[in-house]
Order: structure tokens, then C-alpha cells, then sequence
């Protein structure tokens, strides 16, 4: 129980100072937008890799190298836990966008640096407002935002690492409408830091794993309409590695 503590004051007195943090951003935002974006990216990753070890999350990442720099990407991962985001957000190298549910519009301050990254935000029971978002999404990736989304929708809740919610394909058509590569990304044993015995937060070990990235562009008709399909099973058979 003292993690979740120490956890939670830490984010208390993080988001407090970011009261101090984000007008610092917006002032960078007005002589460079790449410039704030890479703050906003350096300070919410910061805050992450501090949470993750003060939980005690002991990580591997497996093949980072392989993703392609200097271009925009959509991430897509499998979904567990919530530390599924502060552990992968921490690992981007570059500014990073995070398709989230529209909950998170609740939590005060944090919001304001999910605006700062150019988060977008689902709602699950309008599939109108969602896929306006996907074609927001779409138009970001062209002109060159990275984006990070979990396509099973929800988090799963099987006792095994291997299972997975269906990954609904219209995540994949912000990749498939904008040209950028995917990059299929396997995280396993966030479970059991948090969720497992919640809420109770335990140390543990952590794999990371980044596959090869997918050109949308090499697919023919058949793969792009099952790529959602195609990703999963690749997720999958990293998981199996890890």
C-alpha cells in the first residue's frame, strides 16, 4: 500500500507544479510548436519514469531500434493496465499523441498536458463523435504527428498475458488513410504491478517489445482489411516471447 501513497502524492505534487510547467510550455509554443511538443513529450515522460519507480516496474524493452526515426508512426499495443501508458509513453522518442478514452477529460491539470501532446479523446458510446476523431487522427499523421493508440478499446481482464479484446480496425485507418507505418507493440506483466490485486500496487518485471513496422502501403486489399487482424497476431507472437 505504500507505493500506491507515495505514488499518488507524487502525481498530486507533479500536477500542482504543472501549474507553474504548462504556461511555460505555452510560451514556448509561441516562437515553436516543435519546441513545446518536445517539452510537453520531456516532462509528462519524466513524471512516468518517476511513477514507474516509485511502483517498483523493473522494465526490458526489446528492439526499440527498430522504430523508424524521422517520421510520423502510429503505436499500437496491447491494453492491461493502466501502466501500459506510463510505461510505453516513457519510451517514445518523439513527441507522442495518445488516442484516450473521454474520461480522462475529468482529471484536472492532467488534462491540460494531454491537450499539450494533441491528445484525442473516444467516446465509446458515440461511434459519430469517434469517428470524427479517427479522421482528426488521420489529418495529424499527415502532417507528421506520432500517435499512440490501444485498438482493443478497453482494457482486457484475462488472467493470461495472451488474452486480448479484438482489435477493432478502425484504429487502423489512420494509418491505412494517412500512408504512416504501424508499429505493432507487445507489453507484458503490467497486470501484475496494479490491477491483479488492486489496489495494491506490487513491483514487478515489465517487457516492452517493438515489432517491425507494417507499410500500409505494401499491403494489398485483403491484408488492409483484416490489418487490425494481421497486428494482433503479432502482438500475440511477442507476447509469447517475452
Amino acid at each position: 500500500m505504500i507505493r500506491l501513497v507515495i505514488a499518488v502524492l507524487f502525481v498530486v505534487i507533479f500536477l500542482l507544479v504543472s501549474l507553474l510547467l504548462i504556461p511555460i510550455g505555452l510560451l514556448i509554443g509561441l516562437f515553436s510548436r516543435k519546441a513545446k511538443d518536445e517539452y510537453s513529450q520531456a516532462v509528462v515522460a519524466w513524471a512516468f519514469r518517476v511513477v514507474a519507480f516509485i511502483a517498483g516496474a523493473k522494465v526490458t524493452v526489446k528492439d526499440k531500434e527498430r522504430i523508424p526515426k524521422g517520421e510520423a508512426i502510429l503505436f499500437v499495443a496491447n491494453h492491461r493496465s493502466i501502466f501500459d501508458i506510463v510505461l510505453l509513453d516513457a519510451q517514445m522518442i518523439s513527441p507522442t499523441a495518445i488516442v484516450a478514452k473521454k474520461e480522462m477529460k475529468k482529471v484536472p491539470i492532467l488534462y491540460w498536458w494531454m491537450l499539450m501532446k494533441h491528445c484525442r479523446f473516444l467516446d465509446r458510446q458515440d461511434i459519430k463523435q469517434n469517428l470524427k476523431i479517427i479522421l482528426e487522427c488521420i489529418e495529424d499523421a499527415k502532417n507528421g504527428q506520432t500517435i499512440l493508440i490501444y485498438p482493443e478499446g478497453t482494457r482486457s481482464k484475462g488472467e493470461s498475458e495472451l488474452d486480448m479484446n479484438p482489435f477493432k480496425e478502425g484504429s487502423f485507418k489512420i494509418a491505412l488513410k494517412s500512408g504512416v507505418k504501424i508499429m505493432p507493440v507487445a507489453i507484458h506483466g503490467t497486470r501484475e504491478l496494479l490491477e491483479k490485486h488492486f489496489p495494491i500496487i506490487k513491483s514487478g518485471n515489465v517487457t516492452i517489445s517493438f515489432g517491425e513496422p507494417i507499410d500500409p502501403k505494401s499491403l494489398d486489399k485483403e491484408q488492409q482489411k483484416r490489418i487490425g487482424e494481421i497486428c494482433q497476431e503479432r502482438i500475440a507472437d511477442m507476447l509469447k516471447n517475452s
